[in-house]
């Protein structure tokens, strides 16, 4: 089992839809804007999470992404294994498994073992354990700005001039007339 950047960002693209479907099915787009990840990346994990049932689809307008099972009965190891395609464990024997620094088969026992280790420590973390941990972190939930708590001072717009010069060539005789009297 190798953690990789695959398996990171749909560990994070799950956590961010886990926090946001109350509000609906969360669009890619919005996932991308607010984890970093380009849309055209999470549509090919989310195709992957999608075959697995650990999420679900709603096309049109206001569609996205919504999860599959409750978070409660979806843990990290079932998120990495169905994105990293060969199903997370490559064969103990491929290059994959050993990195092909680690080729000997007396060793091969134990990066085996320790794989297993790992998929077992995931297996232990639920989605819904890591969306407790981000909302006592206070994660916020929408993208709107946080209002400020002072109200806002209504600021004063330029005033209107009040010009008296005449606004005619009659107008400006007039006023010259007069001004010479």
């Amino acid at each position: 089992m190798r953690l990789t950047t695959k398996g990171r960002f749909a560990v994070t693209a799950m956590l961010d839809v886990a926090l946001r479907e109350r509000g609906g099915p969360v669009s890619l787009a919005s996932v991308s804007q607010r984890q970093q990840i380009s849309v055209s990346y999470l549509e090919q994990l989310f195709s992957r999470l999608r075959q697995r049932g650990l999420v679900r689809s709603t096309r049109g307008p206001g569609g996205g992404y919504a999860l599959g099972q409750p978070a409660d009965k979806i843990n990290l190891a079932e998120i990495f294994l169905a994105v990293e395609g060969t199903g997370g464990q490559p064969d103990a024997g491929s290059a994959e498994a050993t990195d092909g620094e680690f080729d000997e088969p007396m060793t091969r026992g134990l990066w085996n073992s320790l794989s297993e280790k790992m998929l077992e420590h995931m297996r232990g973390i639920t989605l819904r354990q890591l969306v407790l941990e981000q909302l006592a972190k206070g994660v916020l939930l929408d993208d709107t700005p946080v209002p400020s708590k002072k109200p806002m001072l209504k600021q004063a717009g330029p005033k209107p001039m009040r010009v008296n010069a005449p606004n005619s060539v009659f107008a400006l005789a007039a006023w010259l007339a007069t001004s010479r009297s």
